[in-house]
């Protein structure tokens, strides 16, 4: 392979791998975006939907796609009653108090992963109906897992797009995150809002957890990922969809070369590194605005 080709392949690892940095990316901002929380569960969140996938798909032999509709269906669920049962008792208390409640939900999630039978602390193994399927595109070798991914990823993306665009729910959530006394002047129940961000978070996360399994495997620690989705949020501008996005492509490209052209141990700071030199550019972020909130 040449020089050229290599570096084409790592591109295309790099996406792939983003792809899922988007995912969880997108968990964090949607839930700042609207409550101004920020939820360090998020990766927890993605494994909790990794292991319901294994359940359902595995212990339960639901067919694939099936089984990722009940492991969305189960997490969209269990983050509202996050948000009713654990959040929503302590809104107005100290920001830090909250991020301590949201880091305790992690070690909770880790903590009950590892002794519920059947999951526990092994690793998993997560077939797809892509597994062992390789695409050849000129010079390079796509998995079919990989562009399960991105086909996946884009497909979520555009689904969230329009549905806060285009339907009453998504723009009465929009309304919500930008002011919520106004929102609830206008009649919009801005808790149960709050519960269902919670809920689409958590769902999206559980995809982003099923698209993995196939690549990393499922365990209790897969929930760390979520260390590198948060500087992709960071990146971007915290509370910005688009910057989640960008954010999350850059950090797994960067990632992806690093542990390819750079000696060992590289590929774990890249991120953290990219991020420092952007911040020290830009430190809102490459897509935050200050602009005015309005409804």
């Amino acid at each position: 392979m040449t020089p050229l080709a290599e570096f084409a392949q790592q591109i295309v690892s790099g996406v792939a791998l983003g792809c899922i940095y988007v995912l969880v990316a997108l968990g964090f901002v949607l839930i700042y975006k609207a409550t101004e929380v920020v939820n360090f569960a998020q990766g927890e969140l993605m494994m909790l939907g990794a292991f319901f996938g294994y359940t359902f798909v595995v212990l339960l032999e639901f067919p694939f796609w099936l089984g990722l509709a009940a492991a969305v269906a189960c997490m969209a669920a269990l983050g509202g009653l996050i948000d009713r049962v654990v959040v929503r008792p302590i809104v107005g208390q100290p920001v830090f108090a909250i991020v301590i409640v949201t880091i305790g939900i992690g070690f909770v999630a880790r903590s009950v992963v590892s002794f519920v039978p059947g999951w526990g602390v092994d690793t998993r193994a997560l077939e797809t109906p892509f597994t062992g399927k390789v695409a050849a595109i000129g010079p390079l070798a796509v998995s079919h897992d990989q562009i399960a991914v991105m086909a996946t990823t884009v497909v979520l993306v555009a689904t969230l797009f329009l549905f806060f665009r285009r339907t009453r729910l998504g723009i009465a959530m929009q309304a919500a995150s930008q002011n919520h006394l106004a929102a609830y002047y206008a009649g919009i129940p801005v808790p149960r809002i709050f519960s269902m961000i919670w809920a689409i978070s958590a769902a999206v996360s559980a995809a982003a957890g099923m698209l993995l399994a196939p690549i990393a495997f499922v365990h209790v620690n897969m929930g760390m990922i979520g260390l590198k989705a948060f500087p992709a949020a960071v990146l971007g501008g915290f509370g910005s969809i688009p910057g989640a996005i960008v954010g999350g492509l850059v950090i797994g490209v960067v990632e992806s070369l690093a542990g390819f052209y750079l000696p060992e141990g590289f590929k774990d700071v890249a991120a953290y590194v990219v991020l420092l030199a952007v911040l020290a550019v830009r430190p809102q972020g490459l897509f935050a605005s200050h602009a005015g909130k309005k409804v």
